[in-house]
């Protein structure tokens, strides 16, 4: 049995990184096949609207998901600093699982008429409180675990890695689904197995989550040292600039995320992709992203962290744009070269370092409450902002006109997270102990 006095094996290393992944991986499942459904199929089943109308009302919905993350981050944030990261991770997972089941259970407009989009966005804003938990706390509670190893950023990137597994699974669940039935099956009723599904993945991963340690960093804190009693307030009160300054690296890959992943599925629809194609393309930009986030995540621990997220965010700034120009060619291969590089590369390779970039900016005290916030409050005027925004420029000049000003928008973002990653200090090394 370990003490609090034990530096972790690398075994009970890899137990808290599995436990994390395993976790994430359903929270990001859930959370990204909603992205899938609300892009293609929500904006007929909930809204009686005009088509551009109802897609942008489905789009927004998913957008208040994303806004509302900060609560989930300064509520789980004071369980993990206070209680533990794994209680934290525990609580939020259930919340998930129970806000998909729901979703999946919600009638549809002609059914019950507006009360049908007042729950879907209930049970969205719970989804996104539950959200708002989970890589933060996730990427401390690993990143602890890891804190004397050499492959640090590694090992925390094993959180990110959740985000194109999710991706794979997600997309490759709608295609398996969408080839048992008709389209209109589909849209009628085979769209809520993915929350039934994600609901009972849920409970397994509780029960993985709820049989594994709690960091070393943090047990022994909490040995050593007072626990504050508000530690989510006590990191807003005494590091705002640090919060706000990391906040706008993560800002750039929200804007990533939504252009590729929620529009780029409806734009790829609207310019002439057949059948399951953007669902197909998706899958191969969401494997390639893992494959580039393995290695940034090993670059991060050789180089730097600040190297990698510089990279993916020039990146970003020189190919938002270019990336509309090749989906509207309607190839096939040239929109797999388009998500490949904007979303699989800027993404992946970016994402290798961020688990270790939020976790390390922190102190042990409030570093849960402190990496959440972070990372969690850039949703709101990145992942959550922008799909509001876009639907809005949607509905204003329509889809073959809204790209210009769609990527024109994503390229702000990303000169904004250059600024923010060249004022913030490099944290490889740094001792989290300390």
């Amino acid at each position: 049995m370990t003490t609090i006095a034990d530096k972790p094996s690398q075994q009970q290393v890899i137990k808290v990184a599995v436990a994390s992944i395993i976790g994430s991986i359903i929270e990001q499942y859930d959370f990204l096949v909603t992205g899938i459904i609300a892009a293609t199929v929500w904006g007929g089943v909930f809204f009686k609207l005009p088509s551009l109308a109802a897609v942008a009302a489905a789009i927004a919905v998913y957008g208040i998901g994303i806004v509302i993350r900060p609560v989930g981050a300064f509520i789980f944030g004071n369980i993990a600093d206070r209680y533990g990261r794994k209680d934290a991770m525990v609580y939020a997972l259930l919340l998930m699982g129970v806000s998909t089941l729901f979703i999946g259970l919600t009638p549809t407009y002609d059914t019950i008429g507006a009360a049908a989009p007042i729950l879907l966005i209930i049970f969205r804003l719970a989804q996104g409180i539950s959200f708002g938990a989970e890589f933060g706390t996730a990427s401390t509670w690993v990143v602890e675990q890891a804190a004397n190893s050499k492959r640090r950023a590694f090992w925390g990137a094993w959180v990110g890695f959740a985000i194109p597994i999710g991706l794979l699974l997600g997309f490759g669940s709608v295609i398996f689904v969408r080839s048992l039935m008709t389209p209109a099956q589909f849209t009628d009723w085979g769209w809520r197995i993915f929350f039934y599904v994600g609901f009972a993945v849920a409970i397994v991963g509780i029960v993985i989550r709820t049989r594994t340690m709690d960091s070393f960093v943090f047990e022994r804190f909490r040995s050593e040292e007072t626990l504050l009693k508000s530690p989510a307030a006590r990191v807003w009160s005494e590091m705002p600039f640090r919060i706000l300054r990391t906040s706008l690296v993560n800002a750039m890959f929200g804007g990533a995320f939504f252009l590729s992943f929620v529009f780029g599925t409806s734009y790829m629809k609207a310019v002439g992709f057949a059948g399951t194609e953007a669902e197909s393309i998706g899958l191969i930009a969401a494997a390639s992203m893992l494959v580039f986030m393995i290695i940034g995540s090993l670059l991060a621990d050789v180089l730097s962290r600040r190297v990698i997220l510089l990279t993916s965010a020039i990146v970003l700034l020189v190919w938002a744009i270019p990336y509309f120009y090749l989906i509207n060619t309607a190839n096939f291969w040239l929109a797999v070269l388009a998500e490949v590089v904007g979303f699989g590369f800027v993404f992946g390779f970016g994402y290798g370092a961020i688990p270790a970039f939020y976790t390390e900016n922190f102190p042990t005290r409030y570093r849960a409450s402190g990496a959440s916030a972070g990372y969690q409050v850039s949703q709101v005027y990145g992942g959550g902002l922008i799909p509001i925004i876009a639907g809005l420029i949607l509905r204003g000049v329509g889809i073959h006109r809204a790209y210009i000003y769609i990527g024109l928008f994503v390229m702000v973002y990303a000169l904004l997270a250059i600024f923010a990653i060249l004022t913030t200090p490099d944290t490889k090394g740094i001792d989290l102990e300390a």
